[in-house]
């Protein structure tokens, strides 16, 4: 009998262990830009699916990890080539202009006109 009550311990604790850890994961920053954006990137404009989703990752357009605002104005869905590329782009960029920092987020918005695409359908 007290083998079972340990076991029936065991599992509650399992079961509220990772309830709490769905919970925090719910609440970062990536799982919560992937649930509020299309899983499309920002930049190529690649769809994506459960099976590549890890490809896709959450830039933050002023690049500072810890501005993590929670209407995901800061991010953007970028796929891992073109998130490279966003962040190879400020490297050269701050290294060109003679120690000025430009600190620009990603050039093209592929949603920027979605409204009118959306009318005309």
């Amino acid at each position: 009998m007290k083998d079972k009550q340990t076991s029936k311990e065991k599992l509650d604790q399992i079961v509220a262990e990772n309830r709490r850890y769905q919970d925090e994961r719910a609440k970062s920053y990536r799982e919560r830009a992937i649930n509020m954006y299309p899983w499309i990137c920002g930049r190529c404009t690649r769809e994506f699916t459960r099976k590549n989703l890890p490809e896709l990752t959450v830039h933050h357009r002023d690049h500072n990890h810890d501005n993590n605002p929670l209407d995901g104005s800061n991010w953007e869905l970028l796929c891992l080539y073109c998130h490279d590329n966003e962040h190879q782009r400020l490297v050269e960029a701050n290294g060109a202009g003679e120690g000025k920092k430009q600190n620009q987020g990603a050039t093209s918005n592929p949603f920027a006109d979605l409204k009118e695409m959306l009318k005309k359908k």
